[in-house]
Formats: C-alpha cells, structure tokens, sequence
C-alpha cells in the first residue's frame, strides 16, 4: 500500500512537470506565447484542489522517500537504484530557491510572480543560477524516467510502447530547454534596455533588497531541513539494526550450503544481499515480479505468517506452490529456514511473466511423442552445411506447427528428433487426442515438404514417431538461461523407445494402448504388439501404424 501511495504521488508530479515543461517549450515561439500560455496552466493547478494534490504529493513522496531509507535494511543497489536516490536527493537543493523566489515571493511578498520576473531574475543573476535552473530540469527528468522504468517495466504493454516513450523523453526535455533558453536570450536583449528592468520591477512589486535576502534565506532554510531529515534517516538505520536484535536472530541455509544469520525484521530477499547470495529482483523488492521466488523448508517454516492478498495474487499468477514464498516479503521470525532460489540471479522482466504452473515440479499425467528422421545421416551425406541446416529448419517448423496446431508443447530438439508434450493445461484424455492428432498433422506435413522439396532430395525423407502417456515429474530444469520446463521419467523414456522401435517393425507410428485407451481411439485395424522396452518391468501392448496420415482427425 505504501508503495502504491508513493507511487500515485510521483503520477500527480510527473503531470505537472510535464504540463511545465510544455509551457517552458512554447518560448520557441516567443515570449508573449510562453506567458499567455500559462494562463491554462496557472487554470490546473492554482486552485484549492490543484495546488491540494500538487503539494499534498510532493510532502507525501518526500516522507515515503525517507521512509524507505529507512526501511530498506539493505543498501546494496543497483547503479540506476542509486542514482535515482541521488538525483533524488538533489531535487531539494535545486528547486529551493526556484519555489521560493515564486510561490512563496507570491504568497508572503506581494511579487506579481510570472515568466518575466524569473528570467529578470536569472539574468541579473550569476551564471550560476542559469546553471541551477537548467539542471534542475534534467535531474527532475531523469529521476522521473528511472521511476518509470521501474514501474512500467514489467507491464505486458511497455516493450513495444518503449521507442515512444523513449524519444518522448528525449524531445520533451530537449524543447522545454529550448524555450527557455530562446527566452532568456530574448529578455536579455530587451534588459539591455535603460529603465526596462526598473520598470519591470515596479510593476512586478518586486521586494526589496532585504526581501531578497530573506527570500535566499528562506531557500536555503528548506534545503538545509530536507538534507538533515535524509542525513537523519540514514542515520536512525544503525539505531533500528540495534534495537531489532533484541527480538532474535534468523539463520538461512541456501541450497549451496551457504549460511547467512541476521536479526529478525529483514526479508529473504535482503538478507540473501547482505550476505552476498545472489538474488533475482526485478522489482527491487517491491512485490510487483515473481523473479524474487523462492522455496522455504526448514524446521521452523511453521512460523512463517501467512502471504498478504497482495502477495498471493502474484504467486498465483506463476501458480506457485504452497512452499514457494515472494523473497521480498516474507520477514522470518526468528528461526531456522532453507531457502532455495527458484529463478537464476539474472532473470529479467520475461521471466517476471506468467509461467506454467507445473514450473516447481510435479506429478502430471500426460503424453509424451518423440518423433526422429529415418536415415538422416546418409541423407545428409555429400550436401553443404548451408543445405543440412535448411533442411532442418524446414523440417523443425513443419513439425513445430503440427504439434502446437494440435494443442501441444514443443519440448526440444535432439539432433534431428523432436520431443513435445501434451496435457499441461488438459486432462489426460484430452492431452492423448492431443497427441494423436499431432501425430495426424506431422505425417501430413512431412508428404507436403517431400513434395516441396522433391527436385533437391534424392528420396523423400521418413519419420519414426513414438506415443506413450502416463504420470510424468514435470517442471523447469536446467541451469542459469538453459533453464526450461520439461518432463522426466518412466513415460518420457517409453515414448523414446517406441520411437525407435519404429524401425524394427518398419511403420510410422508406434502408439501405446495406454494412450490409446485414455483417448478412447481402439485402432482395432493396426497390428498390436507385446513389447519389452529396455529399462522397464514388463512388457508393454502397442499399435504399429504403418501410416500416421490415415488416423481420424481428433482436432474437436
């Protein structure tokens, strides 16, 4: 919630530095434009409400701001996580003398405050203030545009409105410094004037010199406090470290036997970073990804309250289990836990994206098809490697379309072989028509790429396909990127040997009566066979199908 807060109060800011900025850009046309132009913003935002929200979120995004300095236990971040607290930190100091020479000149000096009194302002000034005033526009921009990227990047819609946005954030900018650098030369020429800047001043009430005074040092007052509550909350972090070992200390055991204890109060997430255990956060611990996941176990997981709404949405979103845990938002007690990262340190906002929820690894009944070209060495032999690849290619996406159009997964490819899944988000009946059909699809597609191809292969190329379903462990495996979902077992190993036993009794397809039986398809016309497959008590009943073409269509 107090993200969402502080979230909402940078959205009411961002509107008005970009309404700002936009009238700073009318100055390109000239300077009568760029103060009649204010009059629509001056319409939006000096007005009980206007200037409510305005101020209202500038005071709460500054205390959430120091708030979460202090909360954050630790301060390991990334360089643009630094920099956007840096760039942060020296809003303050800029803007000081900005608000007050204006709002306040307004409010307490009678100052009849619009363009013309600022740039009379900077040009009697130090270059200085020039200096100041430009850079302010930048350091608030760029602050914001880290922000933004923080919150949007793992919006489904962000990747293709990123070019927009992008040039956006450059142009905006770029014009509003413009405008008022064509501003400032414009007033200049006309201070050069005698008498301009004297009748200026009197029709602006401008204070005098000890107003001025007083208005520099109330400036540098504002600044002065802002910098002492944020020197003030980094130094309450100790004082708060202090206090919460009283309460006890967490031990963590990750899976590669490293052991970090710290005092109770701090996340999973932080404490993996204090320890130096590298951690995925996308979000920077903010509980708006998944890629900060873990899996709790340990004697005293128990103690473990339960996950907030707000977590729980987002770990059923990755259909994560009961013993995975958001990083970022589980506070142990004070206890024993091991803690096994489920993402590898590197995950990006993809991996943040809804994942199938057999990702943490499960029992599932499916099908499994293995599906390999007969002869492909001596088919091979005597063409380029320009040619092998291009027929592979051609091959794997006729393959890969027949099994995706039936419903399936492609799982991978070995050599030429191709292995898929069916039954991730279907029953097991469904999952074996599935398979069947893709088996239908594939034949096809192999007689439309022999006919595509015939005037460059010296015969027609074969396919051997292996069917079998049943309960299977599934879930993600691997290592760091080669990380996927995928299946192991008993069933996955029957498939491949049924695919091989293609060649023996020189068919097409060799089909399980199990999966048979599950999808409700006898086959009664295809020879049936008791097989032994290697690995494997008992013998299996199987359907040798000489063609796979001449199955009926199980797409409904």
């Amino acid at each position: 919630m107090i993200g969402r807060i502080r979230l909402g109060s940078a959205y009411v800011l961002l509107l008005y530095v970009v309404l700002h900025l936009l009238n700073h850009a009318v100055g390109l046309v000239s300077l009568r434009a760029l103060e009649e132009s204010r009059g629509w913003f001056l319409f939006i935002w000096q007005n009980p409400i206007g200037e409510t929200m305005l101020y209202g979120s500038l005071l709460v995004h500054f205390s959430l701001a120091l708030w979460s300095v202090f909360h954050r236990r630790a301060l390991r971040l990334s360089f643009w996580e630094w920099t956007q607290l840096t760039l942060g930190a020296s809003i303050i100091p800029l803007a000081a003398t900005h608000v007050v020479g204006t709002r306040i000149a307004f409010d307490y000096f009678g100052v009849n405050v619009n363009y013309p009194w600022v740039l009379a302002s900077l040009t009697s000034g130090t270059w200085m203030g020039v200096v100041r005033q430009f850079g302010l526009v930048l350091v608030v921009w760029i602050h914001a545009c880290i922000g933004l990227h923080f919150a949007w990047r793992l919006k489904p819609w962000y990747r293709d409105w990123l070019p927009t946005l992008y040039a956006v954030a450059l142009l905006l900018p770029a014009a509003a410094l413009s405008g008022a650098a064509v501003a400032l030369r414009d007033f200049g020429r006309l201070a050069e004037q005698p008498g301009f800047l004297a009748d200026l001043y009197r029709q602006l009430h401008a204070p005098s010199a000890a107003g001025v005074a007083d208005i520099y040092m109330i400036a540098d007052s504002l600044a002065a406090a802002a910098l002492l509550l944020l020197a003030a909350a980094f130094a309450a972090r100790p004082m708060r470290d202090l206090w919460e070992r009283r309460a006890g200390v967490v031990h963590l055991e990750y899976s590669d036997h490293k052991r970090v204890s710290l005092p109770t109060g701090l996340s999973i997430l932080e404490m993996s970073r204090i320890g130096g255990v590298p951690h995925a956060s996308v979000c920077g611990g903010r509980g708006r990804c998944s890629t900060c996941r873990v899996r709790v176990g340990g004697p005293d997981r128990a103690l473990l309250s339960p996950a907030t709404p707000e977590e729980q949405k987002v770990l059923d979103r990755v259909g994560a289990p009961e013993s995975v845990r958001l990083a970022c938002q589980v506070r142990p007690p004070p206890g024993r836990y091991r803690v096994t990262p489920l993402l590898p340190a590197q995950a990006g906002p993809v991996e943040a994206y809804r994942r199938q929820p057999q990702a943490h690894g499960g029992e599932r009944y499916v099908a499994i098809l293995f599906c390999d070209i007969r002869g492909f060495t001596s088919i091979s032999e005597g063409k380029l490697p320009y040619d092998v690849v291009f027929l592979l290619n051609r091959y794997f996406r006729a393959t890969g379309h027949a099994i995706e159009a039936a419903g399936g997964r492609l799982d991978k490819f070995i050599g030429d072989g191709v292995m898929a899944i069916f039954g991730l988000d279907v029953d097991g009946e469904r999952a074996c028509r599935q398979a069947l059909e893709a088996a239908r699809r594939m034949a096809l597609a192999l007689d439309d790429l022999n006919e595509a191809l015939s005037g460059d292969l010296d015969e027609p190329l074969r396919i051997g396909i292996g069917l079998h379903a049943g309960n299977t462990i599934v879930g993600e495996m691997g290592y760091e990127r080669a990380t996927q979902l995928t299946a192991i077992g008993d069933t996955v190993n029957s498939a491949s040997r049924l695919e091989t036993m293609t060649k023996e009794l020189g068919v097409q397809l060799v089909v399980s009566q199990e999966l048979l039986d599950r999808a409700g398809v006898p086959l009664e016309d295809a020879p049936r066979h008791e097989v032994e497959i290697r690995g494997r008590q008992g013998k299996m009943m199987v359907r040798a199908v000489a063609r796979a073409d001449m199955l009926t269509s199980l797409s409904s």
